[in-house]
């Protein structure tokens, strides 16, 4: 059978009129039709801005390919200057063309969007409130999924939750450890100085007592879990997401929720507290060191002044804040994990938000807590 020559079909072309300032596309805007349109397009210069109105009325054919390019070449036309009104598009053309601006992430006529600086900060709070109402949402679905577990115990996964607390518990001994000890000498040795000048040498057990028990400790504590725990979780799920292992969950009757946020939960819910306790035994452990080196305060004086200058209360007030700054880093990263999509970019910037995000919420939730407990005299 013979070829049909390329001719047959109408070219694509490009042709403005100086008179109102309008954009003829004619012919067939196919993969076969708008190869001389590369050419044609160089014609519209910076010089030449203003408005412009792109008649489509004349299109002939449009595929997908013809679709993305005259996407495109409204895109060059708005860079060069242009203010673009498209019209007399077919009805069936009209949608091919929305579809190929949707999935190329941008809605209308690409670069023509110039928003000021009020209307970017109001969109920049908007998306915020919006990420806000996201997470308030995935909180009361976590809340919902924990009460039919608890209600049902048997679909509770106990081996991801020993799994996650060894990861999240365990494992993070040794840098807890180390940062805690560092943190009490530093807060030792600071008051130090001070102390010294008015003989106050025995009253470094109440500084490193109360500023390590009720502050430091749950605190330093939650700001390392939740850069190396909460963007494990946010990177964990958000290359399932992208890897659409979450959908195959979902296909085989396995609910994400169950498997992959309420064990990661009710383990760090767990691990937190004990390495907070941990943290302050090491934390009070590298002040007597300091108080001893530069204070000249022995351990059993350190200790006599410690168990009368800190109450029971300034302890479990540290404790206290825990199990809630571990609900808040899970959240936070499981959440963060969800919105990734598309591509391994996606899951690096949303693990980057998890981490920024659960440290801005633990130190918010413990400004609250002092405000709280200074209400109650606590």
């Amino acid at each position: 059978m013979s070829g049909s020559s390329p001719k047959s079909v109408a070219e694509a072309n490009l042709e403005k009129t100086d008179e109102g300032g309008i954009l003829h596309c004619a012919g067939s805007w196919t993969l076969q039709g708008i190869a001389p349109l590369e050419q044609q397009l160089e014609k519209f210069s910076r010089s030449e801005a203003g408005p412009l109105i792109v008649d489509g009325a004349a299109i002939s054919a449009l595929d997908t390919a013809g679709a993305w390019l005259l996407c495109r070449t409204m895109r060059q036309l708005a860079r060069n200057g242009y203010t673009i009104e498209l019209q007399g598009l077919r009805p069936e053309h009209d949608a091919l063309l929305r579809l190929i601006q949707k999935h190329s992430g941008e809605e209308g006529v690409p670069g023509t969007a110039r928003f000021g600086i009020l209307e970017r900060v109001g969109r920049l709070v908007w998306s915020h409130l919006l990420q806000f109402q996201g997470l308030l949402s995935f909180l009361g679905e976590s809340t919902i999924a924990m009460l039919g577990s608890l209600l049902r115990p048997s679909r509770i996964r106990w081996r991801a939750i020993l799994y996650n607390l060894q990861l999240a518990g365990f494992n993070a001994l040794p840098i807890v450890g180390l940062l805690s000890f560092l943190i009490g000498v530093v807060v030792s040795y600071q008051g130090a100085t001070q102390l010294a000048r008015y003989g106050a040498n025995i009253f470094v057990a109440d500084l490193v007592g109360l500023s390590i028990l009720r502050e430091m400790a749950p605190l330093l504590t939650a700001i390392i879990v939740a850069g190396r725990s909460g963007s494990a979780y946010a990177a964990q799920i958000g290359t399932m997401k992208v890897t659409e292992e979450i959908d195959a969950l979902r296909t085989i009757g396995v609910p994400p929720m169950d498997l992959l946020v309420l064990p990661k939960i009710l383990a760090l819910a767990v691990a937190l507290p004990l390495l907070t306790v941990y943290a302050d035994i090491l934390g009070v452990l590298g002040g007597m060191v300091m108080a001893k080196s530069q204070l000249g305060v022995s351990y059993s004086d350190f200790l006599d002044r410690f168990d009368d200058a800190v109450k029971m209360s300034s302890y479990l007030v540290g404790i206290g804040k825990a199990p809630v700054f571990a609900v808040i880093i899970a959240l936070v990263g499981c959440f963060q994990g969800f919105r990734a999509s598309g591509s391994a970019d996606s899951v690096g910037r949303q693990t980057t938000v998890s981490v920024v995000q659960a440290i801005f919420l633990v130190i918010i939730f413990d400004a609250l807590f002092s405000v709280i407990f200074s209400w109650l005299n606590i």
